[in-house]
């Protein structure tokens, strides 16, 4: 059965329309066979180039330059060459692209090179995309790492700003307390004096005065030493907590001649192992924020009770609920709510303190605020500290 028959083209037609262009030229160059794939590609009839053109005429001026230093040599020494990129001119003018392979062999006795070549323009188009979008992908990272590089070096500074404030808020703290307790103890001696009615009004307010600076001192250093030391110190030891709070509510009685203070426990001897310098200063704080947000005229109600190994401190007062969007925030330093005129004011610390002392006896601080029941902070933790009895 012929070729014809089969309804296949024959060898010529594959050759003239082979989606390669195949050329035969001689050692010289010139092209003695051509298909017609090579001819559309560039514009030109097989007439205008057979015999008569040479390859490397058709070629861009680098092109000829790389054929006549490169090409020709490489061919003569190996006898073969792949994958070579050449642009060759079209009959328009235009630039087509092409990678050319080539094979030397010697037919009757003269040296012919057949050349196969592939119009590879998309290809250019998208490693030139490809190269362009790697470039812009380090500028990308490039630009990340300056920035990054920025950010670490702007939180160093922050971090570096807010050790210093700190480191100066103890200093100043502690050199505070000298004069503070100079002016503590000549109001002391004046107590002591004859005095008239005003005399003894204005020494008052020297001592309340006093009193609310010597604890806004004590505040700023523990603030100090829970940010840059390991949290506050503590000495726990034995103690009868029902005792130790009843004590506490009696000077905050006289702190607080015009609020009434109520204390009560679940049990007459309330045993536990807590520091009660800090339990002090911790009831302090909670009822300071309770005269300054509660209604002004309710009882703030103290109680302390026990329950399966755990102690607990709550305080409790009457007034405006917190907001519930700054109950997420309420324990952080700096942090005041909406004051409702109370006496004591502060710098937002006394909660934190508050929340610092609760965790180094191992325990926890929660609040309940509503408008029907009120504000409760309640502090609860192990009546022993781990391996104690």
């Amino acid at each position: 059965m012929s070729v014809e028959a089969t309804g296949i083209p024959n060898a010529e037609a594959l050759y003239q329309q082979a989606p390669c262009a195949l050329l035969l030229i001689n050692e010289k160059g010139l092209i003695l066979e051509v298909n017609q794939t090579f001819c559309q590609w560039l514009g030109h009839t097989r007439e205008q180039l057979i015999g008569t053109r040479k390859l490397q005429e058709l070629l861009t001026v680098g092109g000829r330059m790389f054929y006549q230093t490169h090409w020709m040599p490489l061919l003569a020494m190996q006898g073969f060459i792949t994958e070579v990129k050449l642009d060759f001119l079209t009959a328009q003018g235009t630039v087509a692209p092409m990678v050319l392979n080539a094979g030397r062999r010697e037919h009757e006795g003269q040296v012919l090179n057949a050349v196969s070549a592939f119009i590879v323009a998309d290809r250019m188009r998208f490693e030139q995309e490809l190269l362009q979008a790697k470039r812009q992908a380090e500028d990308a990272l490039q630009r990340h790492v300056v920035l990054e590089h920025e950010l670490n070096r702007q939180r160093e500074l922050a971090v570096d700003r807010a050790l210093f404030a700190e480191q100066m808020i103890g200093i100043v703290s502690h050199d505070l307390r000298n004069p503070l307790q100079v002016v503590s103890m000549a109001a002391q001696y004046l107590r002591s004096q004859d005095m008239t009615e005003r005399q003894d009004t204005m020494l008052g307010h020297i001592r309340e005065a006093t009193t609310r600076s010597q604890r806004l001192i004590n505040d700023l250093l523990d603030f100090t030493q829970a940010r840059i030391g390991q949290g506050l110190a503590v000495s726990r030891a034995p103690i009868q907590l029902d005792r130790v709070i009843a004590a506490a509510v009696a000077s905050l009685r006289l702190l607080h001649p015009h609020r009434e203070i109520a204390f009560s426990a679940s049990d007459e001897a309330l045993f536990c192992q807590a520091d009660a310098d800090r339990l002090a200063q911790l009831l302090g704080n909670l009822v300071s924020n309770a005269v300054t947000y509660g209604d002004g005229e309710s009882p703030i109600d103290v109680r302390v009770s026990a329950a399966q190994g755990t102690v607990e401190i709550a305080v409790h007062n009457v007034g405006n609920p917190i907001d519930e969007t700054q109950l997420s925030t309420i324990f952080s330093p700096m942090t005041r709510g909406a004051e409702a005129g109370g006496e004591v004011r502060s710098v937002g610390l006394g909660l934190f303190i508050v929340s610092e002392i609760a965790k180094a006896h191992g325990g926890v601080v929660e609040v309940v605020s509503t408008a029907q029941a009120g504000t409760t902070f309640a502090v609860r933790f192990p009546a022993y500290a781990s391996g104690g009895h």
